[in-house]
């Protein structure tokens, strides 16, 4: 089962990108977990070249959403609003054949977003998502400064990352 997780946050020490890194390390027996990493490359999205040949990042992005069997988006809340770069992303993939009934989980990496959190989910279900609630979870990050590292390693927060993604698992295999 391969799965694209997508962050929102182009920060190189982003707990958003460090919650995904947990998760590719916490991942159950048969799930691959794979970082996409060009959402910096991809150009503002514009309809008019969204043609038969879009541009080669775009391209990039739809194909590895279409080699999944599942997203794992994680972004952060930017002035209580979806982060621009996770957006842009968002709307290259609405005319996408790609996406529609995609399974997805979100993890929130801050007990305090919660209105970018309930924005992207709105944003993903109007989008045809399959949006997986029972493996999309808050990860109470805000303050503490942990990498990978540091989330695999608290117990709790492990945990909560484990169940969510053999939740996640389960779900897709039954989809």
């Amino acid at each position: 089962m391969r799965i694209l997780a997508i962050c929102g946050s182009l920060r190189a020490r982003s707990s958003n990108l460090a919650a995904l890194q947990a998760a590719r390390r916490l991942a159950p027996a048969g799930m691959d977990i794979v970082v996409f990493d060009g959402l910096a490359g991809l150009p503002y999205f514009n309809p008019d070249i969204d043609t038969d040949t879009p541009p080669v990042s775009v391209k990039a992005l739809r194909e590895a959403v279409g080699a999944a069997n599942g997203l794992l988006v994680c972004s952060p809340e930017y002035a209580r609003g979806v982060a621009g770069v996770m957006k842009n992303a968002l709307d290259w993939l609405v005319s996408s054949s790609e996406f529609p009934d995609k399974p997805v989980a979100v993890i929130n990496a801050s007990q305090r977003a919660t209105d970018a959190d309930a924005a992207l989910r709105l944003t993903l279900t109007t989008m045809s998502a399959r949006l997986v609630e029972d493996a999309s979870i808050t990860l109470p990050l805000l303050g503490r400064n942990l990498d990978a590292e540091g989330i695999v390693a608290d117990p709790d927060l492990s945990a909560q990352l484990r169940g969510a993604l053999e939740t996640f698992a389960a779900a897709i295999g039954h989809g």
